[in-house]
């Protein structure tokens, strides 16, 4: 599937640009393009069994991020965005209200695109900061 950047906006209105996970999850995108995107998570849901944010919730935030703004970067080549790599650091951990992603690019190229994505809380602590590459590649034909 190839979009545009009409599309693009129309998915980020709706919610649906981040996938059943992240409706799943509560994620909800503010902003979006090819040099920033920013998104908000309840941590209620999200938590681990010590009533803490998962460190996975943590990553799906971070990968829905770099990928949305991937796949923004990528539709000016007619192609689609998938991550191939993540990795988190986990400062500090969150146990009530939301928390904040912010990715921004490290590297936006023709076949690669890499993103640092920092999480914070309410008090604007920095609970987790992430890196995700995305690799860019035509689109399947049956999409």
């Amino acid at each position: 599937m190839t979009t545009n950047s009409e599309e693009i906006r129309s998915l980020i209105d709706t919610g649906a640009l981040t996938g059943g996970l992240g409706e799943t999850m509560g994620i909800e995108v503010s902003e979006a393009s090819a040099e920033r995107v920013v998104a908000r998570m309840p941590v209620e849901g999200n938590r681990q069994p010590y009533g803490l944010l998962h460190g996975g919730a943590s990553c799906v935030l971070a990968e829905s991020l770099g990928s949305i703004g991937s796949m923004i970067h990528a539709d000016q080549f007619g192609r689609i965005a998938m991550g191939i790599e993540i990795n988190a650091t986990h400062h500090r951990s969150a146990t009530q209200g939301h928390v904040r992603g912010v990715a921004t690019p490290v590297h936006l190229g023709r076949t690669l695109a890499t993103w640092d994505i920092t999480i914070t809380d309410d008090e604007d602590r920095k609970v987790c900061t992430s890196r995700l590459t995305c690799m860019l590649r035509e689109a399947p034909k049956d999409a």
